[in-house]
């Protein structure tokens, strides 16, 4: 033990002291220092190690954790892992990638152009309210959609077009959203955009994207079909349903509703400099968090955020 060790040394340090009565008195003064100086050191050492000895019996507080004075002591691995959503996005992201698409990464706060003017969003229109957000004081918004990027995405490669090209981006990223928190509703979670402007571009087109993802995204055979919708930025505009995945019934009856879409709105080409008498596209937007609820059979959305280690372990 490293404490013994300096014990032992401290008392040949003394030992050692004791012979400066043999030694000339004119050399006494600066043997004696030397001695002390070594004797302070050794006996530093034995405090800091004993002190240290003491702090490893008490158990460190983490302020941060819930507390039950009954609870029995948590054992907490010494290693992180990867968050379920993080995992899934980087699925998401590799199947897109795999058709072709470039991928953008949107801010988290934006301004009034890209949240809503350039997406065909008119001042005062009642659409706005659906994305009901926070604001920061200089008015900047934390962004409640991933489509705040469409019109850089558009201004960004519309050279393409030029050339002969085509712009095919997606956009993953963590969105806010003023929500009443509950088992499927949450006020952060994550979405995934889409967009894709050509000369030609069609809703067959985009449907085939589609089929594709997911039957590859849950490893089956799916059906897919659009129902009407509205979108600002969108015309026209469409809800995609899908057919159940077989994890989650077992028999992969009834559909789900997981995205919006549609042909983009001349508008919105036109607000990032693309001539929508040339060009044609279709862009989409769907939340991650719903498709890994879907794919493990998940009932709370909350636990995503919640940091509760027994949950996340499961991944």
């Amino acid at each position: 033990m490293e404490i013994e060790k300096l014990k032992k040394s401290l008392n040949e340090l003394n030992k050692e002291y004791a012979k400066i009565k043999t030694i000339p008195v004119e050399e006494r003064k600066a043997f004696g220092i030397e001695m002390n100086k070594k004797k302070q050191e050794i006996l530093a050492k034995i405090k800091a190690l004993e002190e240290a000895a003491e702090d490893a019996k008490v158990e460190p507080l983490d302020i941060t954790a819930p507390f039950d004075i009954n609870a029995k002591k948590t054992e907490f691995k010494n290693t992180g892992s990867k968050h379920p959503l993080m995992t899934e996005l980087d699925h998401v992201v590799d199947i897109y990638q795999a058709m072709g698409f470039n991928v953008m990464e949107p801010r988290q706060l934006d301004d009034e152009f890209h949240m809503f003017d350039s997406l065909n969003f008119s001042k005062g229109h009642p659409a706005r309210d659906g994305y009901d957000t926070f604001r920061t004081s200089e008015g900047f918004i934390p962004i409640a959609h991933t489509s705040a990027m469409q019109n850089r995405a558009l201004s960004t490669y519309k050279e393409r077009l030029e050339k002969g090209g085509q712009i095919a981006v997606v956009i993953p990223g963590r969105v806010f959203r003023n929500e009443d928190v509950d088992p499927t509703h949450e006020h952060t979670f994550y979405q995934c955009e889409g967009v894709y402007v050509a000369k030609e571009a069609t809703m067959g087109e985009l449907l085939g994207i589609f089929k594709n993802f997911f039957e590859t995204y849950y490893g089956q055979s799916l059906k897919i079909k659009t129902q009407p919708g509205y979108f600002p930025f969108t015309e026209p505009s469409f809800e995609l349903l899908v057919e159940k995945p077989k994890t989650l019934s077992g028999k992969g009856d009834g559909w789900l509703e997981l995205l919006g879409c549609g042909m983009i709105h001349p508008n919105v080409l036109k607000a990032a400099g693309i001539d929508p008498d040339k060009y044609k596209g279709f862009a989409w937007g769907g939340g991650i968090d719903r498709l890994v609820m879907m794919k493990y059979m998940l009932n709370d959305v909350r636990y995503f955020e919640s940091g509760k280690l027994n949950f996340l372990e499961e991944f």
